[in-house]
């Protein structure tokens, strides 16, 4: 685990201690400001290009149409969740267009 500061990887507006390693060598800082977000929104952060994304929790339980995905997103409505995703519509839109012609089930936020 690295020890300092770190900007904010969410707001990049501040700097704080607070970080998690998600992965060897791949350190994610979070402000306090942007932990309160993630009480009434939920948040992911690529891990590829950095770009992060904040959705209020009712929209995105409301347009999930896969059952399971909603079931899993009702029942982390409670939680704090700040989670990383491989790659985003900014950095990969091919690899991601891909993935939503393969599923019929696309969430939609």
């Amino acid at each position: 685990m690295k020890n300092g500061y770190g900007q904010c990887n969410i707001c990049r507006g501040r700097y704080t201690l607070q970080h998690v390693e998600v992965e060897k060598g791949s350190v994610i800082y979070v402000c306090s400001e942007c932990i309160e977000k993630a009480q009434d929104n939920f948040i992911w952060i690529c891990m590829t290009c950095g770009k992060t994304y904040i959705r209020p929790k009712q929209l995105v339980i409301n347009r999930t149409k896969d059952r399971e995905l909603k079931k899993a997103y009702m029942l982390c409505q409670d939680l704090l969740i700040i989670q990383g995703i491989d790659v985003c519509i900014a950095c990969s839109p091919e690899r991601i267009l891909d993935y939503a012609e393969m599923h019929e089930t696309v969430m939609e936020c």
